[in-house]
């Protein structure tokens, strides 16, 4: 089973909120989650993320999309490969 931390969206009609979720990959993107570990809300910038579950779920092998990985990174949880990937240096060809 393949999980991955991302967002579920709620809220009114122009007036999003989202919650932000681990569940299943399989699973549609406002239908069955496993656990809420915060929330954000895009009109205010409030974001909020229970940093221990984030990272426990990290640690088991949850793969965030680039949003979730973008809203952890800003909340100070530890991602790895939250940046760019770092090409290699290249060797010039004498």
């Amino acid at each position: 089973m393949a999980v991955k931390i991302r967002l579920r969206r709620m809220g009114a009609k122009k007036k999003p909120f989202y919650r932000v979720v681990v569940a299943d990959s399989r699973s549609p993107r406002d239908g069955r989650f496993i656990e809420e570990i915060g929330y954000f809300d895009p009109i205010s910038e409030e974001l909020k993320i229970d940093q221990e579950a984030a990272e426990k779920w990290l640690s088991t092998g949850a793969q965030p999309t680039d949003t979730a990985k973008a809203l952890l990174k800003k909340a100070g949880v530890a991602v790895k490969g939250a940046g760019k990937e770092a090409k290699e240096p290249q060797q010039d060809a004498e």
